[in-house]
């Protein structure tokens, strides 16, 4: 990588990220230029700087959080042309880690979070950036899609991610990309603690739910009660007779729930991991 690539990916994210926001539905809280107060705070008290607000950040100060917590962080002056900056713009948006995820399914290694020489190694190998950098857009889109936030922010981040991918491949192959269109819905933070839909408990009390719980042992020693009693006729039998059959409906329920969480968060595993891809043809569509 030369040493422009930062310089270039910076402009163009600092277009997506905007200047000052801070949207109570947006879960990055009060930022400036895509930095968070959080972070900010963070920054200055490592350099032994007196906390103030984000609105007052420094050019120098923006420039050198997104090369050492973002740019840094993916190694993205060993990374090739393209895909140096849509990792980049990923990792500023919904992390570092997540980002790198996003690309490590894209070249399918141990997905981590983590650029090491495997990753590398793996890059070096792949035969065509323009299409790596569609995997990992199509990657990413799949994980937003999925956030509570998406009917909030879905129609900026839809944009942020066409000029993104439009760069990135354009850049892949040599070539420069449109100018970023500047949208305040795509600078949302977009966070894994966001998913609309969670993972369903199937461990502990659930884990009662699963094999019947309580109800199913209240069951159990009622039909035990009865048993020595069952065929004399009346009532008892037929007691007897619908315990059995709530018996049978409380397992089959168990069955049920199990099959049904285990769906559910294999969906949302891959959503976490970056397995899961969305189709692209979504781009530049407003969102439903």
């Amino acid at each position: 990588m030369t040493a422009s690539s930062f310089d270039e990916a910076l402009k163009r994210v600092l277009v997506h990220e905007g200047g000052y926001a801070n949207n109570p539905a947006d879960p990055g809280g009060a930022t400036m230029k895509g930095i968070t107060q959080r972070v900010y705070d963070g920054w200055r008290r490592r350099k032994g700087a007196p906390a103030r607000s984000v609105r007052r950040i420094g050019d120098d100060e923006v420039t050198a959080i997104y090369r050492a917590q973002y740019w840094d962080a993916i190694r993205g002056d060993e990374l090739p042309s393209g895909v140096d900056y849509v990792v980049f713009d990923g990792a500023v948006n919904s992390g570092p880690a997540q980002s790198v995820k996003w690309l490590q399914r894209a070249l399918g290694v141990g997905a981590d979070g983590i650029v090491g020489t495997v990753t590398l190694a793996a890059l070096t190998r792949y035969p065509d950036h323009d299409t790596l950098v569609a995997d990992i857009i199509a990657r990413r889109l799949a994980m937003l899609r999925g956030l509570k936030t998406w009917r909030t922010f879905g129609t900026g981040w839809t944009r942020r991610l066409d000029d993104v991918l439009a760069h990135g491949q354009a850049a892949a192959r040599g070539s420069v990309g449109p100018v970023p269109v500047a949208g305040d819905a795509g600078a949302a933070r977009a966070s894994l603690a966001d998913l609309a839909t969670p993972a369903a408990p199937i461990g502990g009390s659930a884990g009662a739910i699963v094999g019947g719980g309580g109800a199913a042992v209240a069951i159990d020693q009622a039909k035990d009660a009865l048993h020595p009693l069952v065929g004399a006729g009346g009532w008892i039998d037929t007691v007897f007779a619908g315990l059995v059959v709530a018996g049978v409906a409380v397992a089959v329920g168990g069955v049920a729930y199990g099959i049904w969480a285990s769906h559910r968060n294999r969906k949302v595993a891959a959503l976490v991991s970056g397995e899961a891809r969305a189709d692209l043809n979504a781009l530049g569509t407003v969102p439903a």
